[in-house]
């Protein structure tokens, strides 16, 4: 029988950066930890980690551990939870992980409605350029641009959503005309950081205008609005993003339409936790009646406060 404190310790040793940092975030000395995982690696009949210079690394058998430690991880968690009760209590904390414009612009402003609904609710709201690890529970809900194709999750489609091009009105004035597609050729582009792009679906250019000088890169789509407003060149920008600002307006509107979708994600076994339920009803419920926002067909965002609809324009 493999001991569930070693498989802890396993763990936090896998997700830490070495073995000190390990052991502060476990509360014990760092021998303690390299002890255990020796005696761990004794228990199980295979040499889990790669000792050296660099710190700890995996080995084959090790990855294939992750996986199995990962569900007990979460089963204790369940049963815990069980036991004391607050899986029935809207009471509690709750993570929730989302892309940075999303969380952002989208989520931030309809979770003060969730806090004043629930007032004993902690959500804390993660809004990241990339995506968050709910195995190594990072968050308890995760809004993500990519449908898990595996683990053990709970999952659903949250919304479609429309990108668009855009650019200043003083870009356009003072630049070559955009009549079409091929005209993007000589226009500066503002876009990710080719081999940092965390999801493939975050690669509009290169269907788009393949060609075209990448004036200005960015890990974050918020920088990149900050600088497609300044008028620095184009940007292939969300409509629920873009369309915030005055200044910036759709360019080949109707020929540059990209459409993506936001995917609700939770672990199996806290999805029916009453405080991570709780959530994940209120997005869907917050989310359904902002279709015509996300697709850039309204400039009004309406927020749920129980029965009543509260419409707010950012024109």
């Amino acid at each position: 029988m493999l001991d569930w404190d070693n498989l802890r310790i396993f763990l936090e040793l896998t997700r830490s950066q070495g073995l000190v940092e390990a052991a502060k975030k476990l509360g014990i000395d760092h021998s303690t930890v390299s002890r255990r995982m020796r005696r761990f690696e004794e228990q199980v009949g295979s040499q889990l980690f790669e000792r050296n210079n660099q710190g700890y690394t995996l080995t084959a058998e090790g990855h294939r551990l992750i996986e199995y430690a990962e569900r007990v991880e979460s089963t204790v968690y369940a049963a815990a939870e069980e036991l004391s009760g607050h899986n029935r209590l809207l009471s509690g904390q709750v993570r929730l992980g989302a892309t940075e414009g999303f969380g952002t612009f989208v989520l931030a402003p309809h979770l003060a409605h969730f806090c004043a609904r629930h007032p004993h609710i902690t959500v804390d709201l993660l809004p990241v350029p990339r995506f968050v690890n709910l195995s190594k529970r990072e968050a308890d809900i995760g809004v993500t641009i990519e449908r898990p194709q595996s683990g053990n999750y709970v999952v659903t489609k949250l919304t479609d959503y429309l990108l668009k091009l855009y650019a200043t009105r003083s870009y356009l004035e003072n630049h070559a005309p955009i009549r079409t597609v091929q005209d993007l050729a000589s226009h500066p582009f503002i876009g990710y950081v080719d081999d940092l792009v965390f999801s493939e679906e975050l690669r509009y250019k290169d269907n788009v205008a393949p060609t075209a000088f990448r004036a200005f890169r960015s890990t974050s789509v918020i920088a990149q609005y900050t600088a497609a407003r300044s008028g620095q060149g184009l940007a292939i920008l969300p409509c629920f993003l873009a369309q915030q600002s005055d200044d910036l307006v759709p360019v080949l509107d109707g020929q540059v339409d990209i459409q993506r979708a936001f995917w609700l994600v939770a672990a199996t076994e806290t999805r029916n936790v009453a405080r991570v339920a709780a959530l994940w009803r209120y997005l869907r419920e917050a989310i359904e009646p902002n279709r015509a926002f996300l697709m850039g067909e309204s400039r009004e965002m309406v927020y749920s406060a129980g029965a009543d609809q509260v419409r707010s324009s950012w024109a």
